[in-house]
């Protein structure tokens, strides 16, 4: 049986080989400077970082540990946001899967949402230096802080640590201060209502996973607009893309009209739009999905 660190690895596999994604690399889609295989090693650079929460190190530790593993590739950032969600979902599913009997460990750990929050809720100022140092290993696009957060800015990386410990931030203090521009924090906060939502989307869905993926993305593409869309290009863009989106779910155009996809995702990376949240959601989800063995691979 997989292991939690396995599940999350197989789910950076499964999200970044789903197709197609529109705006984001996929196995058939490269961008100018970031590439599929990029992803690939990012998702075995992570490795580490990710089985340190299996053993139940700090959420910070080990989260910080998975960027600078990923990190080491040629791509830069590739899942910095699907790590600072799997990260507690790892520790939690961890934490459920060392106290069984042989027998129990044959059928699907009880990955609950309840003790995914209390992870989150559990998370110390510690941990929120580890989230900060984490930017030190990679340039992650983010929006400018209030004026009262400047000193809190995440691209001051470890320089700010001295200003989040005078302030006693623990992580899941400084997730709440993101919301709501960024929906990757929002899951933090708000119990992972839609990483839960994707795995049982994929649950439903037909196909292997690689095609689940892609079908889950769309729809959670269709439900919200993406955050670091908004974040680079705009909230009307962020809408457009989203109406489009859902568009595109209505007239089951994955299937129906493959072509009018393909279409969207051109346009897409011609304007240099990225659903890069939507995508973290995603791979969420595919982790969800395979702790319960709604999905198998």
């Amino acid at each position: 049986m997989r292991t939690p660190a396995d599940n999350a690895q197989l789910a950076l596999l499964l999200e970044v080989a789903g197709t197609p994604k529109p705006g984001n690399v996929d196995r058939h889609r490269d961008l100018e400077d970031l590439l599929f295989d990029h992803f690939l090693a990012g998702s075995v650079g992570a490795r580490r970082g990710l089985e340190a929460a299996e053993r139940g190190e700090s959420i910070g530790t080990a989260f910080e540990r998975a960027v600078e593993g990923m990190a080491a590739q040629g791509g830069g950032n590739t899942q910095f946001g699907a790590l600072l969600l799997l990260v507690p979902l790892v520790r939690a599913a961890g934490d459920h899967a060392g106290d069984r009997t042989d027998e129990r460990r044959s059928g699907p750990r009880n990955l609950s949402r309840p003790a995914l929050e209390a992870v989150c809720e559990n998370t110390t100022v510690a941990d929120a230096a580890g989230f900060y140092r984490a930017f030190d290993h990679v340039d992650v696009f983010v929006g400018d802080p209030p004026s009262d957060m400047a000193p809190l800015d995440v691209r001051r990386g470890s320089d700010a640590v001295p200003a989040l410990e005078d302030r006693g931030l623990t992580l899941l203090d400084v997730m709440s201060r993101s919301v709501p521009g960024d929906d990757v924090a929002r899951e933090w906060v708000e119990g992972y209502e839609r990483s839960f939502t994707a795995a049982e989307r994929l649950a439903a869905a037909d196909g292997p996973p690689t095609d689940r993926a892609a079908q889950v993305f769309l729809s959670l593409l269709a439900d919200r607009p993406d955050t670091l869309v908004a974040t680079r290009s705009g909230e009307a863009v962020a809408e457009d893309v989203r109406d489009r989106a859902a568009d595109l779910v209505e007239r089951n155009a994955l299937e129906a009209a493959p072509e009018a996809v393909e279409a969207f995702g051109d346009d897409l990376v011609e304007r240099g739009i990225n659903p890069g949240t939507t995508a973290d959601l995603t791979a969420g989800g595919l982790f969800v999905a395979l702790e319960r063995e709604a999905i198998t691979v």
